[in-house]
């Protein structure tokens, strides 16, 4: 029987159901109206704020859906949790040095995230890593004076100038090198300016982990360098007398690691490269681990590819201890500990919401009390097995009525069976299959032949939104985040659904959710009200989303809030940035709304010159064509 069909439902039936408080990180609650919330703390306590009220203000600022929220408290709160859980691990494992954390740019680059970062991290000491050159500009223009910034990735002379000037400008600014054909550049740059540069050396550790991106580590790893290479490099450097310039060791164990294990054997491998080279005579400092550290999506804490199977203390715990015990044997200094936990950082704060348009049923329309005269004997079959469905014989029922159904469709085809024929035969099989389902509910056990019959069945609810645009890892990678309803959790959602988006494409859709902390193929939610939006919200999508969104079917970026939850119980919208228009779109792909404004006049008057239309016609069709170009690329209702 399905739980939600009980009748006394709660607020945590829904906290369950959805999984807001294993997913949320402490961040969300539900209030007793069965409104979302979202909590932030302060010395005093804590502040709940229900997001339908946040939905309000927006609203009354003239933003409408769909909307991307950013609530600057979570990610002030996620940065800390990181820093405070590694200052906690250093000091119980009785680590001698101290912890840097770096913020990968390319995991989200808007400017109001970086500005964040960098405002609220500065207490910290938390830097930024590039790895390109437009993104190591903003770093040296957003970054607090004296962080940290790594440079990854391919680098050019241009590139290679800017990380030098950012030395004299106050950052300890290192180039990791990924490939030994950087190291002469890197040399000759640093001659020509006479500044002598900072030098990491990025290796490949053989221990692979899972998750989805396997191929980060390992000996097929795209970056990185063999131990050879390694050995070559730091012969290299001895040789021209800057080994001095050698002061950090890079490895990138993956991203979003589900298991603890696999973060502990690649942190021992990378300690005991660390060791080594130490014990040669290189003088590191810093030992940077890269990222890894996962956000638990589906809130279960397993080994799943969208959980973890721990937490973020955990994490610290496990690289304070491993570095530390590998190198004590050796008696090495301990170093900079740095990661580059992008994901785990800003996923939270991030949410996107918006409103449902309309819902496809899978539901009969209405059916004669008899069947007609004339209705072939299949359709006379179809129509008795309608009026007869028991729960003692349900799969013979439903099997039965499918065979008879796509009988029927190959009849029509062959033209033996009539339009209106083969409507009251579809229409009785959707009565069948809705007879079988409710029954099914009441079993403790479905049978395994029926197992897809709710997926089958279920509305298709559509949002106001892109997939392509707002969620492009759904689509690309199947990545899954949590999605609910903001409003009405204190209700008991009845319908089982999927969710479309608004592109002209079968792959704008949702079609697995996080359901009782497990992936699910369909959402449970509650029909619509004709007097309200009904408003859904997808959560933890905050890392990569917006970079990697496109202008599928020319739907553009959504209205963007970063808000600020105050001590008191109020809210402030900090920043607000309106959507892309329509001409801002239709510009990105090489039309000039001029022009397309100009050849439409023609186009007007060419039809005024023939009679077509009237002067005021021409018009208002101009009006509404300019009016549209500067408007918005969502559904207005």
């Amino acid at each position: 029987m399905k739980p939600r069909c009980k009748p006394d439902w709660t607020i945590e039936d829904s906290a369950a159901l959805y999984g807001i408080r294993h997913w949320g990180g402490g961040h969300f609650d539900l209030s007793a109206r069965g409104e979302l919330t979202i909590k932030a703390r302060f010395p005093t306590g804590e502040v709940a704020i229900p997001l339908p009220e946040i939905v309000a203000g927006a609203a009354a600022r003239g933003h409408e859906f769909p909307l991307l929220l950013r609530i600057e408290n979570l990610l002030d709160a996620r940065l800390a949790l990181l820093n405070n859980s590694f200052a906690a691990a250093i000091a119980a494992a009785g680590y001698r040095g101290t912890y840097q954390g770096v913020f990968p740019v390319k995991v989200n680059q808007q400017c109001q995230v970086i500005e964040e970062i960098s405002r609220f991290g500065a207490a910290y000491g938390h830097g930024l890593e590039a790895g390109s050159k437009a993104e190591l500009l903003l770093a040296l223009a957003k970054l607090h004076d004296g962080a940290l910034l790594i440079c990854n990735g391919y680098k050019d002379h241009e590139f290679i100038d800017l990380g030098l000037w950012a030395g004299k400008l106050g950052h300890r600014c290192f180039f990791v090198i990924e490939s030994p054909s950087e190291l002469p550049l890197i040399l000759d740059r640093s001659a020509r300016l006479g500044i002598k540069p900072l030098i990491g050396v990025r290796i490949k550790v053989s221990a692979e982990v899972g998750g989805l991106w396997t191929e980060t580590s390992g000996d097929r790893s795209s970056f990185g360098l063999s131990t050879a290479q390694l050995v070559t490099v730091v012969d290299q450097l001895r040789r021209c007398d800057m080994l001095d310039c050698l002061q950090l060791l890079h490895c990138h164990l993956g991203s979003q690691i589900p298991d603890l294990s696999d973060i502990r054997s690649g942190v021992r491998e990378a300690s005991r490269f660390y060791a080594e080279l130490a014990s040669e005579g290189v003088p590191l400092q810093y030992l940077d681990l890269g990222g890894g550290l996962a956000v638990d999506y589906l809130g279960n804490q397993s080994k799943h590819s969208h959980s973890r199977n721990y937490d973020t203390a955990d994490y610290c715990r496990c690289i304070v201890e491993t570095v530390a015990q590998t190198l004590d044997r050796q008696k090495i200094p301990h170093p900079t500990l740095v990661t580059e936990s992008g994901r785990a950082t800003v996923a939270h704060t991030t949410m996107l919401l918006f409103n449902i348009l309309d819902v496809l049923q899978f539901a009969p329309l209405a059916l004669p009390d008899r069947c007609p005269d004339t209705a072939p004997a299949l359709v006379a079959r179809q129509y008795q097995l309608h009026q007869s469905v028991t729960a003692d014989e349900l799969t013979a029922t439903y099997t039965e009525a499918l065979a008879n159904r796509d009988r029927l469709r190959e009849r029509f085809r062959s033209g033996e069976i009539s339009l209106r024929q083969r409507s009251l035969a579809e229409n009785l099989f959707l009565s069948i299959a809705r007879q079988v389902a409710e029954k099914l509910d009441q079993q403790p056990q479905i049978p395994a032949e029926l197992s897809d019959l709710h997926q089958n069945l279920a509305d298709i609810y559509y949002g106001n939104f892109s997939v392509f645009q707002s969620l492009p890892d759904t689509w690309a990678i199947d990545q899954v985040y949590p999605v609910l309803p903001i409003q009405r959790l204190d209700e008991a959602p009845t319908r089982d659904a999927i969710i479309s988006d608004l592109t002209c494409d079968c792959d704008g859709k949702l079609d697995c959710f996080i359901v009782n902390g497990n992936e699910q193929q369909t959402l449970p939610l509650h029909p619509l009200r004709d007097d309200e939006d009904y408003i859904l919200g997808v959560f933890l999508m905050g890392a990569y989303q917006e970079t990697l969104g496109d202008l599928h079917n020319l739907f553009g970026d959504t209205n963007v809030l970063s808000v600020r939850i105050n001590e008191n119980g109020s809210f402030d919208f900090s920043k607000e940035l309106s959507g892309d228009s329509i001409a801002d779109v239709l510009s990105m792909v090489e039309y000039h709304p001029t022009t397309l404004l100009e050849d439409l006049r023609n186009k007007a008057e060419s039809a005024v010159r023939r009679g077509a239309i009237s002067l005021a016609e021409r018009q208002q069709i101009l009006q509404e064509f300019s009016a549209r170009l500067r408007g918005s690329t969502y559904y207005r209702s």
